[in-house]
């Protein structure tokens, strides 16, 4: 991969070097510019892993987990980074995990430490998370937290004000592309993957967050939200371009 056309896209125009300040200030870049976005699925186009770096890089796109991490981790490698991609149980509103490879983050290993980077899950952290155990981590999004949850997995847990709360478990097993295929599949075409349901685009902004998530514009800006509905196919076109850049 050549990364100049990334760091383009990406609007980064510093020096990249192998260390966490580099890697907090790419990862910050990615959230804030590429959006977390299913649109693809409700298009009925197949969103092939392959693929994830010409519609992130070359159609000005963004994408689901598998997509943006995926893309993100090339780029990181194509930088000099040492990045194994990981997969992750999500939690759910049942109080459940979901399947293994329900979800793609990544572990970037810099000098005594491996840290969990993630540009692909919502509201997530804006930086890195040390691979430290039981130790709060404060980032520009909130508390994180990272703790053992059984001799097989550790957890990821954020605060919600009061309590940390789980967000996903993962190994730090090594995973190949190739092994999320079908969980990639499942989620884009069963009517049991909540992508199916509703047309989804999100990013994060310095002050809050921006979505579109159905036929409704959400602008959240430090405590005020506004909502705006989109009545007609040509009202969203604009939000998408005006909120996202994105010409569908």
């Amino acid at each position: 991969m050549n990364p100049l056309p990334y760091l383009a896209r990406l609007q980064y125009t510093a020096q990249p070097a192998v260390n966490l300040s580099t890697l907090r200030e790419l990862q910050a870049a990615h959230l804030l510019r590429v959006p977390f976005e299913n649109l693809d699925i409700h298009l009925g186009r197949r969103i092939e892993l392959a693929g994830s770096y010409a519609k992130i890089v070359g159609q000005g796109r963004g994408g689901f987990c598998y997509e943006l991490n995926g893309a993100f981790a090339e780029l990181l490698r194509a930088l000099g980074f040492t990045v194994r991609l990981i997969s992750a149980r999500v939690h759910t509103s049942a109080g459940e995990f979901g399947p293994e490879f329900d979800h793609m983050a990544c572990l970037v290993t810099l000098p005594g430490t491996d840290y969990l980077v993630d540009v692909g899950f919502g509201e997530f952290s804006l930086g890195p998370l040390a691979l430290t155990l039981d130790v709060e981590q404060e980032d520009p999004r909130g508390q994180f937290r990272l703790r053992r949850h059984d001799a097989h997995y550790l957890v990821v847990e954020k605060f919600d004000g009061r309590r940390f709360q789980p967000e996903y478990l993962f190994q730090e097993t090594p995973r190949e592309v190739a092994e999320f295929a079908a969980m990639c599949h499942f989620h884009q075409t069963s009517p049991e993957s909540h992508f199916t349901r509703k047309r989804l685009c999100t990013r994060p902004t310095l002050t809050g967050r921006v979505t579109i998530t159905g036929h409704t514009l959400r602008i959240k800006d430090g405590a005020n939200l506004t909502e705006t509905e989109l009545v007609d196919p040509a009202e969203f076109d604009r939000a998408l371009y005006q909120y996202f850049e994105i010409r569908l």
